[in-house]
């Protein structure tokens, strides 16, 4: 039996736009009733928040200045938000604290030490990589704290560490807490997952008791009680404390993420390696480790983004930070101004947010491509 339709169906509306702004709007934003709520009332709260923030922070601002007196709002006549001259005028003390002026090159080519390495390790292209990874967790590390503290070998004079300070040390501790986090994190992972009893029991009471144990009592631990369980004629540099200190907890809480990936890989990876006559450490290396460490990058950034925040926390202690050099700053009574604690702490929420933010999107840069690739191998 064949049907056969006499009459044609009235043409079909055009199908809804999918592609271009319209299509991503209404698919992320006004896909329903409650994301269109959602939408709406998250544009109600920025049109609320944003437009007073930006008068603070660039309309009524004060850009130029030598003293407070210009970010009064008796003396302006108008009022008066961010007080940038005070951050202009204190640049040079919040990035290199008390770091004699003469010498303020050996930072900077530090600075230029810690973009090159932190390039070269970012970049998934660059040549030798390898090398670039024993330039950032050994030559770098060892070559800047010769360049900072003074080699006399190579003529440079000694700065001691108490004149550290500022965005200076915040980045030596945080560089240090990272570089060290990663590969001890790994160890202790390993070591935990290890067959040995004692190798495994080791790992698992360093891990757990630094998991244990506040970062801050960590600092004070390190910078107060360390040196009255040394010998009367050995010191160690004050600085020195907290970065060790800082580096056996971050590799603790490093290490539990790293155990994560691990215990994501099925065993079905090692059997098939072992198959294939590599040994149980070249299994480890060369397959199960790599893709226990892209499962857990979302975790592991996470881990090094709450790094770098946490060392705030050695400002309590007595080591000038930027925080801590920031406090300094504002209490200069020569940049006495209603408005100089808001702008300074603006100031260090957009440095920190400036880094975090730009360590969260590469970590989001690193998933996608490990996403294409996967697609690209199924």
């Amino acid at each position: 039996m064949t049907i056969v339709r006499e009459t044609l169906l009235p043409p079909a509306p055009p199908p809804r736009r999918a592609a271009g702004p319209t299509g991503w709007l209404r698919d992320n934003l006004f896909s329903g009733p409650g994301n269109t709520l959602t939408t709406l009332v998250i544009l109600g709260g920025l049109a609320l928040l944003l437009p007073p923030v930006f008068r603070f922070l660039v309309t009524d601002a004060v850009w130029r200045g030598d003293s407070g007196e210009v970010c009064r709002p008796e003396v302006a006549g108008h009022p008066v938000g961010a007080c940038w001259a005070f951050i202009g005028a204190k640049i040079n003390y919040l990035v290199y604290g008390s770091y004699p002026a003469a010498e303020r090159w050996r930072p900077n080519l530090f600075f230029g030490l810690v973009a090159l390495g932190t390039a070269w390790m970012l970049w998934l292209d660059a040549p030798r990589r390898g090398l670039g990874a024993v330039f950032v967790f050994l030559v770098g590390p060892l070559l800047s704290y010769g360049l900072l503290s003074g080699t006399p070998v190579l003529g440079l004079a000694p700065v001691a560490t108490s004149l550290w300070g500022g965005i200076l040390v915040t980045l030596v501790v945080s560089l240090v807490g990272i570089v060290a986090s990663l590969p001890l994190g790994i160890l202790l992972a390993l070591g935990r997952r290890s067959d040995l009893p004692v190798l495994r029991y080791a790992c698992i009471g360093f891990i757990e008791f630094w998991r244990g144990v506040p970062l801050i009592t960590v600092l004070f631990m390190a910078n107060v009680m360390l040196p009255l369980f040394l010998p009367g004629d050995l010191t160690v540099d004050r600085l020195v404390r907290p970065l060790v200190g800082i580096a056996l907890f971050a590799s603790a809480y490093m290490a539990e993420v790293v155990r994560g990936g691990l215990q994501a890989i099925p065993e079905g990876q090692g059997r098939a390696a072992l198959a294939l006559g590599l040994t149980r450490a070249q299994a480890m290396r060369l397959v199960i480790l790599p893709q226990a460490l892209k499962v857990v990058v979302p975790g592991i950034v996470n881990t090094l983004i709450g790094l770098f925040k946490d060392t705030t926390l050695v400002s309590i202690v007595g080591i000038a930070d930027f925080i801590r050099v920031l406090e300094a700053a504002r209490a200069d009574p020569r940049w006495s101004a209603p408005t100089i604690p808001a702008t300074a702490y603006a100031f260090a929420a957009l440095f920190y947010l400036a880094f975090c933010f730009a360590m969260a999107r590469y970590a989001a840069f690193i998933e996608r491509r490990l996403a294409a690739g996967e697609r690209g191998r199924s």
